[in-house]
C-alpha cells in the first residue's frame, strides 16, 4: 500500500516547497516511521495554493486510485460540519469521489499548529520572544485564522528572526513543534495521525 498526501503551501518556487515538504515530514515522523515499520510506501507534496492542492488530489483520485490519497488544506475559520461538507460548502469544491477519511483540515490554519506548542516557538526565536502573547485556550481550533497570526505578529517581532513569515519559518517550525502537544489541542491534527495510523496498520 502507499499513502499520497497533498497538502497546502510551499508558495510557488521547487525550494519554497522542498522546505516545506522536509518541514512537514519531520512533523508527521511518527507516521513515517510507522509506514516504514509496515511497508507501506509514502509520499508527501506540497502543492502551493488551495485550489492547486485541490487540483492535485482530485487528480490522484483519478490516476492512482490504489493509493491512499489524502488531502490536507486549512479549513479558514471554524469548522461545523465533517471536512469534507465544510470543504465543498466553504469553497464549492466537488469532493464527491474523496471518502470522509480522505479529507484532513489544519484548522483554522496550518499556523495553530504552531502556536501550540509555545516551548518550540520559543527555542526557535529565544531572545525577544515573547510567550505571553500566545493565545492559551486548550482547544486552540476554536482560534480565529486571524487571531493565531495576530499572535504570532506579536509574539516575534521582537527577535532577531524578525516577525514570523509562512515561507521564512514555517518549514522550520513544523520540524521543531512536538506533535502530541498539536494534537492535544487540535483535534483536526489528532484526527489526521488516527486516519493514518489506522489505514497503515489495517
Amino acid at each position: 500500500m502507499e499513502i499520497a498526501i497533498y497538502f497546502e503551501g510551499g508558495g510557488n518556487s521547487a525550494e519554497t516547497k522542498a522546505a516545506l515538504r522536509q518541514g512537514m515530514s519531520s512533523f508527521l515522523k511518527p507516521l513515517v516511521d510507522l509506514a516504514r515499520k509496515h511497508g507501506c510506501r509514502w509520499t508527501i507534496t506540497p502543492c502551493g495554493g488551495r485550489n492547486q492542492t485541490k487540483d492535485a488530489f482530485t487528480h490522484a483520485l483519478e490516476r492512482e486510485p490504489e493509493k491512499f490519497n489524502l488531502l490536507l488544506v486549512d479549513s479558514e475559520n471554524a469548522v461545523t460540519v465533517l471536512p469534507r461538507a465544510h470543504l465543498e460548502d466553504r469553497a464549492g469544491w466537488n469532493l464527491h469521489d474523496a471518502q470522509e477519511e480522505q479529507v484532513h483540515l489544519m484548522a483554522q490554519c496550518m499556523e495553530t499548529w504552531l502556536v501550540a506548542d509555545p516551548e518550540a516557538l520559543a527555542d526557535y526565536y529565544q531572545q525577544g520572544f515573547n510567550r505571553n502573547a500566545l493565545r492559551t485556550r486548550e482547544n486552540l481550533e476554536e482560534e480565529p485564522k486571524k487571531q493565531i497570526y495576530a499572535t504570532l505578529e506579536s509574539a516575534t517581532r521582537q527577535t532577531q528572526k524578525g516577525s514570523y513569515g509562512k515561507i521564512k519559518h514555517a518549514s522550520r517550525l513544523l520540524a521543531l513543534v512536538d506533535p502530541k502537544k498539536v494534537k492535544t489541542r487540535c483535534g483536526y491534527c489528532d484526527r489526521l495521525f488516527k486516519v493514518v495510523s489506522d489505514k497503515i496498520q489495517s
